[in-house]
């Protein structure tokens, strides 16, 4: 009788580290996804087939920045704090067990958001554009495309964000 019982118990906790591992893989899939650019290249499907205004001008100035994605999805807290649960459960018995499970939970978590934030970064320039007309814009963009002082470019804007491409 006890033979049938922990073999049921073992494949009930099975099945609950297999539900834990399809969550967490599923929204690590749907995480990455969300894939946002920043690039003079990439039109979103909104931004296609719309007429947008150019003006041209010569670069000013470039300076390297880093564009920081301002909008956490979560995933990586979830998937890690998800995790970090996990590994924790294994570790020791009762109450001991308990302790663990929260503590790989909150770590798991922590380094989960860490990891999310630092995979939402991206290299950029900030580029300082003297148009024609007279006037000065600046634009932040990711580092696509190489610009350089004394450059001819085009100013596009209009139906979306504005970039900075070369002429």
């Amino acid at each position: 009788m006890s033979q049938t019982l922990s073999t049921s118990a073992v494949a009930s906790r099975t099945g609950r580290w297999l539900a834990v591992a399809a969550v967490v893989t599923s929204m690590a899939v749907l995480g990455g996804c969300a894939n946002r650019s920043a690039s003079s290249s990439v039109y979103s499907y909104d931004q296609a087939q719309r007429e947008q205004i150019v003006r041209n001008g010569t670069v000013t100035s470039v300076r390297p920045i880093t564009i920081q994605d301002d909008k956490s999805s979560g995933v990586g807290m979830i998937a890690g704090g998800a995790l970090g649960g996990v590994a924790g459960n294994a570790i020791g018995g009762g109450t001991g067990r308990a302790l663990a499970t929260v503590g790989g939970a909150i770590l798991g978590a922590l380094a989960g958001n860490a990891v999310e934030n630092r995979a939402g970064r991206a290299s950029g320039l900030e580029i300082t554009v003297h148009l024609d007309n007279g006037e000065t814009r600046v634009v932040a963009q990711e580092a696509d495309v190489p610009f350089s002082v004394g450059q001819r470019v085009q100013v596009i804007s209009g139906a979306g964000p504005t970039r900075v491409t070369p002429m």
